[in-house]
């Protein structure tokens, strides 16, 4: 027995994950959601869901007063938070708890002492857990934070003392980088957590990031959950996890496990928490910081542990002693998750997109594929919120079936209407480097030095896509000819059995001459005979073709009347143009589309709001300077003058 009625004051996939294990435990469940999220998910799938406010989380998600009030009046008995928890909520909640209202989660004073990242480091410090070295205050302005970073030594790491989710984080290498870096942590750290204090502590260059789940109950037990591996980050937020992690020996996570534990007895913790470590490559190991929440990344736990975390967590909050002890804890096979974004990749490896799922098909026909996720077709992304597509995690026997699988999962998902990350990451996955372990929080800025540019093609990869191309184009010309299974005019009977055509991809242009035997066809290009078979069913998003012996699956994005056609391959989205050789000698006398200079426009790479504006009318700007800056899904971004001018 556990509760009849549990409130949900979160929203997204998370949401939707806690009301799956209710309905598993027989959990009643009320979702809250602002104006813009009424036809969100996690709204359909609760028994009850309830307006909180508009859009801003402030207003909606952390609005303390109104959540409050839905418990009142829908009389749940707990309430399941994984939003940025304020203090001030905490302490209603602990006038709830007169009432009989639980909270799923740990005691107040545990949050509290872990939210901060300044306690938390001084209570890691008397627990015996391994620190980084820096300054344990308060750092009051911008001038201290330089004289601080001086005394540590450059470079530093400054961030937002009840921050998380890589908000209000700024690396800084010299002092005009930390006074850049005290302004902007402060201001994100502010509109995200509503406190703007700060800390400062030596940056381990090149580490890995490295963190222990841990489950505690309320009678002194506590174990830890084995590690995650979450070095593949950009802009401090992690894009791919996976547990095990290939670089921990059993000695190292054991120590890792028992420090972690130690921890979170030391402030008493009760329910599912995360300690993050940093781990240099020696194998020694930095306490960063406690989440006191579930952290997105806890399915690959789930995969080789075979524990449901909510379900435990809600037991706990019960009252319920721990079913396990350490000695059950097993690592079964090997989990990889996948942050799938409404990002555009090729912008600093993610800029936030927004817009409607106009055709959204999870590729959950893939075995051992789970996906957790809070939109569906037709939902809308949108700037007040994470741009976080879903969680997509596949489990193996070991790393290469895990890695495999998720090869095949993200060439078989389908996202349109909005930018999306897969083509970053397909690439990260599959590269040598991160296939044999390699790999750090640095992994994406050293492997993509000048930013990521999406699969580069071999010779055969190459020839492959436009053989596919061209047999795609003659497919839909032979389909055109067709009414409802026959040809359209009878008498005009179509021989034609070969093609020649002239294909575009980037600057070369190339002849195919394709024909046709059945379902296949045969297509000479490049000096290359290949033969392409596939059902072509040209209705379906996704399309398995067989290349020489070689099974690919691609997607045809868009196509339009003049030839032009995207077609997503091995992951990345090539464009092509296909005609007739015919058509392809005549549109050399088509007038080119003369490119816009844009060099003297300041155009936002990103939809958000503006936060501030440095410039006025008149002013002279030189090349680098700010002019104004945007915030778009709760990050702060510069925006930089181009050139020198007036404005």
């Amino acid at each position: 027995q556990t509760f009849e009625k549990l409130l949900i004051a979160n929203r997204g996939e998370i949401a939707c994950r806690v009301i799956k294990t209710c309905k598993k435990m027989g959990i009643k469940t009320v979702a809250i959601h602002s104006d813009v999220d009424a036809n969100a998910v996690h709204v359909k799938m609760a028994d009850e869901a309830v307006c909180v406010g508009p859009a801003p989380t402030s207003k909606s998600y952390l609005n303390m007063d109104a959540i409050m009030e839905v418990i009142r009046k829908t009389r749940a008995q707990a309430v399941s938070l994984n939003v940025s928890i304020c203090c001030s909520f905490l302490s209603s909640l602990s006038l709830q708890a007169s009432e009989g209202v639980t909270f799923i989660g740990p005691d107040t004073h545990a949050i509290q002492a872990m939210g901060d990242k300044i306690e938390s480091k001084l209570l890691a410090k008397n627990a015996k857990v391994n620190t980084i070295p820096g300054f344990d205050g308060v750092v009051k302005d911008a001038d201290e934070a330089v004289r601080i970073a001086r005394e540590i030594g450059y470079p530093v790491m400054i961030k937002a003392s009840a921050g998380g989710g890589g908000k209000g984080m700024r690396i800084a290498w010299d002092d005009e980088e930390t006074r850049e870096g005290f302004r902007f942590s402060s201001q994100e750290a502010a509109s995200s957590f509503g406190d703007d204090r700060l800390l400062i502590e030596k940056f381990i260059d090149n580490p890995r990031h490295i963190e222990i789940q841990v489950l505690a109950d309320k009678h002194g037990n506590a174990l830890w959950l084995n590690e995650r591996e979450c070095s593949i980050q950009r802009r401090n937020q992690k894009v791919v996890e996976e547990a095990p992690s290939t670089f921990l020996d059993p000695e190292t996570r054991r120590a890792m496990g028992e420090q972690a534990v130690a921890l979170a007895k030391a402030v008493k913790y009760s329910s599912a928490g995360t300690v993050e470590f940093l781990v240099d490559s020696s194998k020694n190991f930095y306490f960063l910081e406690m989440n006191t929440r579930l952290q997105v990344e806890h399915p690959v736990t789930e995969c080789i542990t075979g524990l449901d975390l909510v379900q435990e967590m809600i037991r706990v909050a019960k009252g319920y002693p721990l079913r396990h002890k350490q000695a059950d804890i097993p690592i079964n096979g090997w989990a990889v998750e996948c942050r799938v974004y409404a990002e555009d990749p090729y912008k600093s490896f993610g800029l936030p997109s927004i817009g409607k799922l106009s055709q959204y098909q999870e590729p959950l026909h893939v075995p051992s594929v789970r996906v957790d996720s809070g939109i569906q077709q037709g939902s809308d992304i949108s700037i007040y919120y994470d741009p976080m597509i879903s969680k997509l995690i596949t489990y193996g026997s070991n790393r290469a079936e895990a890695l495999k699988r998720m090869e095949e999962a993200l060439d078989n998902y389908v996202i349109r209407g909005v930018a999306h990350n897969i083509s970053l990451l397909r690439e990260v996955i599959v590269h040598p480097r991160f296939v044999q372990g390699d790999i750090s929080t640095k992994f994406l800025p050293e492997v993509y030095p000048d930013g990521f540019k999406g699969h580069k093609l071999t010779d055969l990869e190459r020839r492959q896509l436009l053989a596919t191309a061209a047999s795609l184009y003659v497919a839909e010309q032979l389909r055109s000819q067709q009414f409802l299974g026959t040809p359209r005019i009878p008498i005009a009977k179509s021989k034609r059995s070969s093609w020649e055509l002239s294909v575009h991809l980037g600057d070369g242009i190339y002849l195919a001459a394709v024909s046709k035997h059945g379902s296949s066809f045969s297509v000479e290009v490049d000096g290359m005979k290949l033969n392409v078979t596939s059902e072509w069913n040209l209705a379906s998003p996704l399309l398995s073709v067989t290349i020489d012996g070689t099974q690919r699956t691609i997607q045809r994005i868009s196509r339009n009347a003049s030839g032009e056609t995207s077609i997503q391959f091995l992951g990345t989205v090539y464009k092509l143009r296909i005609l007739t050789k015919a058509a392809a000698e005549l549109s050399k006398y088509m007038p080119e589309k003369a490119a816009e200079d844009t060099s003297s426009i300041l155009r936002s790479p990103m939809p958000g709001t503006v936060v501030a504006v440095s410039v006025k009318p008149g002013d002279m700007v030189s090349e680098g300077q700010e002019i104004c800056v945007i915030e778009a899904m709760k990050m702060q971004n510069s925006m930089i003058a181009a050139k020198t001018g007036k404005v």
